[in-house]
């Protein structure tokens, strides 16, 4: 199980991070962007994700992903529950979400990553994979 515990070790570990309370929630941002952020609970983690890509990631796996707030919307914005999702996930989540809100040639540096990479190059592919995994528990 993932804890906010984990999530704040890996947020903090990128370039830049910084931590903030919030109106009770635990925000992670470089500058004045947030790039995740974890409930007053600590169960939902939301995360900077393509909005394009949202609609597909939901439809996916409804009980994983979804807008915890409507308003959200209008951002490139998914939450999760901490406890449907394992660390491999979470790590890949909060940095795809950090590499949104930095330079590319930071992120390029930071992940060991060509410099002229596109900042969301994996995101199409995990929709995909996702969908896919969907697709095998249905059919289980």
């Amino acid at each position: 199980m993932v804890t906010a515990q984990d999530v704040r070790a890996v947020a903090l570990s990128l370039p830049r991070t910084e931590e903030h309370l919030i109106r009770d929630q635990v925000k992670f941002r470089v500058g004045k962007i947030v790039y995740v952020a974890i409930s007053p609970d600590e169960t939902v983690m939301g995360f900077g994700f393509p909005r394009e890509e949202r609609a597909a990631m939901i439809a996916a796996e409804p009980d994983r992903f979804f807008l915890h707030r409507p308003s959200d919307a209008r951002f490139n914005w998914i939450d999760t529950y901490l406890t449907l999702i394992s660390r491999a996930e979470m790590h890949e989540f909060v940095t795809d979400a950090w590499r949104m809100v930095v330079p590319k040639r930071l992120a390029a540096a930071h992940l060991d990553l060509p410099p002229t990479s596109p900042r969301r190059e994996g995101a199409a592919s995990l929709t995909r994979r996702v969908a896919d995994h969907g697709d095998l528990h249905r059919r289980a």
